[in-house]
């Protein structure tokens, strides 16, 4: 098997499967588009890979096969799709997703280079190899089977049936849409980085909700703040009885030390502009969160680059992923408030991070 997840997360995913019973990461990759975990599962354990919520997608594998083999399309087409392996994966697709007829489906085939031939003629030479092997399956879009190919590292390709559908990176889905809204499996890790649910997050830039929605999800008590009265709207009704209220992530409304975590997507680009210098707005925001957030307490957060000099001294950074979401590079920021102590505001310390 293997699980689809958005470019950057496969080291947060492998922290998730891990605390899976009877699932072991065999390898990992990406096609350019996602990251892939291959894993093996046993049947007991697939159930419990569909509540994964760093994860998009899950798959049953039918083959893989590399470049070194043969490389032209229609030979890496045979070589994946054989019948007795085909067989077994459908059986566990039909478990996940029961269909009864004629089957419709689709091929969706990711390549890392074009050079010997491009992704549509891969996609269009696995198709006639199933449509050859599969009597009265017609090819659709959308259709009730997808079979993708990805090569998930340089020369070698792993293809499988999905076996989720939107329902799973959507997390259920949001009562109320906003553009730029945060992709819940992001959310989700960043939830899973402020550590065990150990009293009450802030989210005091909180948009939509999403960050607050994963976080009451894993157990926290959760409570947020934005500045734009139709994102607390949106949250309202997303996150239903949540504390959510307008207000101003450099002046909040809170005593110190009064928050467990600060879990927040920053704004930055040109979807989500702030007044004034972005510096001097980082730098007040940090400072605010520094200041509730209680000692040896987690600031998880969402942004390209946050320049050191913007960081209280103490806040520590002790873990940071890169992503990129939207076709845009980001990343994802851990920092960790002195268990003995509290940030110091005055006096920004001097870049130690490469490239921050």
């Amino acid at each position: 098997m293997f699980v689809m997840a958005l470019p950057g997360l496969a080291p947060l995913v492998k922290q998730e499967l891990g605390l899976l019973p009877g699932v072991t990461v065999a390898d990992t990759g990406s096609d350019g588009r996602s990251d892939l975990v291959l894993i093996d599962a046993t049947e007991k354990a697939r159930e419990a890979l569909y509540r994964l919520r760093t994860v998009e997608d899950v798959f049953v594998e039918i083959g893989r096969t590399s470049r070194a083999a043969g490389d032209e399309a229609r030979w890496i087409a045979d070589r994946i799709w054989r019948p007795t392996r085909v067989r077994r994966a459908l059986n566990v697709w039909q478990q996940a997703r029961p269909a009864a007829g004629p089957l419709s489906f689709r091929v969706i085939a990711r390549v890392l280079q074009e050079r010997s031939f491009v992704r549509t003629e891969l996609r269009r030479r696995l198709a006639e190899t199933i449509a050859a092997t599969r009597a009265g399956w017609r090819i659709g879009d959308p259709a009730q089977l997808e079979v993708w190919i990805s090569e998930y590292r340089s020369g070698h390709l792993i293809a499988g049936l999905r076996l989720t559908d939107f329902r799973m990176r959507q997390h259920g889905g949001r009562r109320t849409e906003r553009h730029g809204a945060l992709r819940p499996a992001v959310a989700a890790a960043m939830v899973d980085l402020a550590g065990p649910p150990s009293g009450l997050l802030l989210d005091p830039c909180c948009g939509s909700g999403t960050i607050l929605s994963e976080a009451r999800t894993a157990g926290w008590s959760v409570e947020g703040v934005d500045i734009d009265a139709d994102a607390v709207r949106s949250a309202q009704r997303n996150v239903p009885g949540a504390p959510v209220a307008v207000g101003d992530a450099r002046s909040l409304d809170l005593r110190d030390d009064s928050v467990a975590a600060c879990v927040a997507n920053l704004p930055f680009g040109g979807q989500h502009a702030v007044a004034g210098s972005s510096e001097e707005w980082l730098r007040a925001v940090l400072a605010e969160m520094a200041r509730v957030t209680r000692p040896g307490g987690q600031v998880v957060l969402l942004h390209p680059a946050i320049p050191a000099r913007c960081v209280p001294r103490g806040l520590v950074l002790r873990d940071h992923f890169e992503l990129r979401l939207l076709g845009a590079r980001t990343r994802i920021l851990v920092y960790r408030l002195p268990p003995n102590g509290r940030a110091i505001v005055a006096g920004p310390r001097q870049a130690t991070e490469p490239g921050f």
